[in-house]
């Protein structure tokens, strides 16, 4: 029987559509690619709860508030993974990688799907597609 994990994710989007992404260390799952920062419910959480603590923890700023955009679930060999993902565009702080991770803003319309895990092509198909459908 595979592992399951649940996660929340932020998109963190600057007023000028920037997208703030780390990249996954090198003891991590999957390590190497980029992603939005989040991590795993814990028990007795919600996802947003979880949201407003790993964004807290990984990138340091305090979320003000966060659109729920929708959950996305994929299956690795290993593992089956749901996200709960969120756009965040008001918080305090300037958000960094606190674990020294190396991280970057890109454009929202050059996100490119082969930077992350395959679990993330759906969010980034979604994301271009985002100010279309507001």
């Amino acid at each position: 029987m595979k592992k399951h994990t649940e996660i929340a994710v932020g998109i963190i989007r600057s007023q000028d559509c920037q997208i703030f992404i780390t990249q996954r260390g090198e003891d991590s799952h999957l390590a190497g690619f980029w992603e939005f920062p989040g991590g795993k419910i814990e028990v007795g959480e919600t996802p947003f709860q979880t949201l407003q603590r790993e964004i807290a923890e990984e990138v340091d700023i305090q979320i003000h508030q966060a659109q729920f955009l929708n959950i996305f679930r994929h299956s690795y060999d290993d593992r089956d993974i749901t996200i709960h993902a969120y756009l965040v565009e008001e918080w305090d702080g300037v958000p960094f990688a606190k674990e020294g991770q190396p991280s970057r803003w890109v454009d929202q319309e050059d996100l490119n799907a082969d930077e992350f895990p395959d679990a993330n092509r759906p969010i980034i198909e979604m994301l271009k597609n985002l100010d279309k459908q507001i």
